[in-house]
């Protein structure tokens, strides 16, 4: 499925790049933007991608400048190019921004529609070297939800390359229903709590390659929706690829595999990735029970972690993210998990791995760490997981035992210190009351669990 996906990333790249003639360029300026960072240039842009979709497709270009707009709907067969020195400027005014319907935490809610959008599109791409930023003064998370950067919903072969994004306490590029999506070669800088860099949502096919990221939250996220709304929906995330991307954040974790995870989560691959600040976890592998469904099949290789602040990985299948007004109940709302695989990992960090909140119903079947160096604080503690195998792990600098474990099984466990058992917490039932968000469990709503 990875070659499939180097030579689907080659086949968008060729196509879009390649098929455009002089009589397919659509130029921002033919339409009237004036690019002067005061004028809204809305209206202007949004007849030059108008005329480009009646054409039948081509490419928009955005020369020098800098142009404030608000949002932006992109058809299909179409390429937005933004040119050097060229930016599209976040309008500061929330009214630029209609409201459509958008998920939000794992829920579709009202939302503003993102600076650049698209709705049911094919063939379309957003390409640089220039930069989109959004707006900083309305980025937050009040109600209806603030816009994105590049929001895609229901889009097929999408291309988003060579430009830098820049972001303030919301999403910066969150496709949704997507596949055979390519991310490659994007700066992405944004700012504050619930700045993401890209969150892939419920889309399959997905290359995120040669990206540098700093975020202040989450550098990428990995969702597919939220209790019974996600699980009725059955549209899940498969076969994403990571590949070559550097990556800083600031509040959260670098990868963030959930907390909405109802839809199932299947096929995270992450290569040949450097971590230079990771503020929790590197690698953050998170749920509860009331998600329901699976997250499986999820790897690392050639991973230099560089700095992260509470440690390398951290597997949280119990407590992490809001509980949903409409859970999926009982034993069926705990997460399947399996096939969790990690290998040549160059480490310094606190904690190597904490993988205990895992619940003894259902233990995560197959878990393995292979060929792990560097120093940290703190070893590993494993709790509820069948079919374990360590192996290479050379780490120097930690207190206290290498290996703690409870009710695991495997391979390459000698010396293991017995640690407390994990208790499996209360029975998911419905909720009551007009307040049912976090009622589900008997306990408070709380974002994650780090």
């Amino acid at each position: 499925m990875r070659n499939l996906l180097t030579l689907l990333s080659l086949a968008l790249w060729c196509g879009c790049a390649g098929s455009t003639t002089p009589r397919t360029l659509f130029n921002v300026r033919e339409s009237g933007a004036v690019g002067d960072g005061k004028t809204k240039d809305t209206a202007s842009i949004q007849a030059a991608l108008d005329q480009c979709a009646a054409a039948g497709g081509g490419t928009v270009v955005v020369p020098a400048g800098d142009y404030l707009t608000g949002s932006l709907d992109v058809k299909s067969h179409t390429t937005l190019r933004i040119e050097k020195d060229a930016a599209l400027v976040g309008s500061p005014d929330l009214d630029d921004y209609p409201i459509v319907k958008g998920r939000w935490e794992g829920r579709w809610i009202d939302a503003h529609r993102a600076l650049v959008s698209a709705h049911k599109a094919d063939h379309i791409a957003v390409v640089g070297p220039g930069t989109i930023a959004g707006d900083l003064t309305i980025g937050n998370r009040q109600m209806p939800r603030r816009p994105c950067v590049i929001e895609l919903i229901e889009c097929q072969d999408v291309r988003l390359e060579g430009f830098t994004a820049k972001q303030k306490r919301m999403w910066t590029i969150h496709p949704t229903y997507c596949e055979n999506v390519v991310v490659k070669n994007v700066t992405i800088r944004s700012i504050g709590g619930n700045s993401d860099g890209v969150d892939v949502d419920s889309c399959k096919h997905v290359v995120i390659e040669g990206c540098d990221i700093e975020s202040g939250d989450d550098c990428i996220a990995i969702k597919s929706g939220r209790g019974m709304e996600a699980v009725r929906e059955g549209r899940p995330t498969e076969d994403v690829v990571i590949r070559d991307c550097t990556f800083s954040d600031n509040i959260f974790a670098c990868i963030g595999v959930g907390s909405e995870t109802s839809g199932g989560i299947r096929g995270v691959h992450i290569e040949h990735c450097t971590f230079k600040q990771a503020k929790t976890y590197a690698v953050y592998i998170k749920s509860r029970p009331g998600r329901g469904a699976y997250i499986e099949d999820i790897s690392g290789n050639d991973l230099n972690v560089q700095t992260s602040t509470n440690g390398f990985l951290r597997i949280n299948l119990l407590n992490s993210g809001l509980q949903d007004a409409e859970p999926v109940l009982g034993d069926e709302g705990i997460p399947t998990a399996k096939n969790y695989r990690f290998t040549n990992i160059r480490v310094n960090c606190g904690t190597l791995v904490n993988a205990v909140a895992i619940s003894p119903v259902k233990p995560l079947n197959g878990l393995s760490l292979l060929n792990i160096t560097g120093t940290c604080a703190k070893g590993i503690t494993l709790a509820n997981i069948d079919g374990v195998e360590l192996h290479g792990i050379q780490v120097t600098g930690f207190s206290g035992p290498l290996l703690g474990t409870n009710n695991v099984s495997g391979t390459g466990l000698d010396g293991a210190v017995s640690i407390p058992p994990t208790a499996a917490g209360p029975p998911v039932v419905p909720a009551t009351g007009s307040n049912a968000v976090g009622r589900a469990t008997g306990n408070p709503p709380t974002r994650e669990a780090p």
